[in-house]
C-alpha cells in the first residue's frame, strides 16, 4: 500500500547555498542517495553567476533544464547546444569537458545526475501527465510555479512551488501529475 509519508519533500528555500569553488555560482543540493560523500544519485538547483567550464563528474550521466532567467550555451567538444527555460533538458555525459556561456545574465538550473549504469529521464511537464511504472524505481518531481498534484495510485499530494517530491515505486504503480510548470524525472 502506499502512503502519503513515503513521498519526501525538500523545498529549495530550506537548504543553504553552497558556494562553487570558482566562485561563478551557488549550488542547492536538494537530494544526495544514499548519502552526500557517496551517492548514487543527486538532485541540485544551481545558481550561475557567470560563465565557465562545468566541473566533470566521471562515471555519471546528467540531465540539465534551465529554471530562470535566459538561459545558456554550452559548448561541447563536438557541439554547442543553447537551452532556455522552456527547451527540452539535456542529457549528457559528467565526463564531457563542457564550457557554459550565459546568454544574457544569470540563470538558475536543475540538474539529475546517476552513476553510470542507470537508466533514467526528465522531462518537463505543463499540464497532465500520466503514465504507469513499468519496474521498480525512483520517481521525482520538481514544482517551479503553482501548487501541483502528484497522484500515486490515487492518493494526492500537493507539491508546492519551488519544491522537489521524491519516492521509490514498484512496478504497476499508477502516476498522474497536474502542473503548471515542473520537471518529471525517473530512474
Amino acid at each position: 500500500t502506499m502512503r502519503v509519508e513515503d513521498t519526501r519533500l525538500v523545498r529549495r528555500a530550506d537548504i543553504p547555498p553552497t558556494p562553487w569553488r570558482n566562485g561563478g555560482g551557488v549550488t542547492r543540493e536538494l537530494v544526495a542517495w544514499p548519502n552526500a560523500q557517496d551517492w548514487d544519485w543527486r538532485i541540485s538547483v544551481a545558481e550561475v553567476a557567470s560563465s565557465g567550464p562545468f566541473s566533470r563528474f566521471y562515471g555519471v550521466q546528467r540531465w540539465l533544464a534551465i529554471l530562470a532567467g535566459a538561459g545558456v550555451r554550452l559548448d561541447f567538444p563536438s557541439a554547442s547546444v543553447e537551452l532556455t527555460p522552456r527547451s527540452a533538458p539535456l542529457a549528457f555525459s559528467g565526463e564531457d569537458p563542457v564550457i557554459c556561456s550565459l546568454l544574457d545574465g544569470a540563470v538558475q538550473d536543475l540538474n539529475l545526475m546517476l552513476r553510470a549504469g542507470a537508466a533514467g529521464s526528465m522531462r518537463r511537464v505543463a499540464g497532465s501527465l500520466g503514465s504507469t511504472i513499468d519496474v521498480a524505481k525512483t520517481v521525482a518531481l520538481y514544482n517551479l510555479a503553482a501548487p501541483a498534484i502528484l497522484r500515486v495510485d490515487g492518493l494526492a499530494f500537493g507539491v508546492p512551488g519551488e519544491s522537489l517530491a521524491w519516492r521509490r515505486l514498484g512496478p504497476g504503480a499508477r502516476v498522474d501529475i497536474e502542473a503548471e510548470n515542473a520537471l518529471w524525472m525517473e530512474w
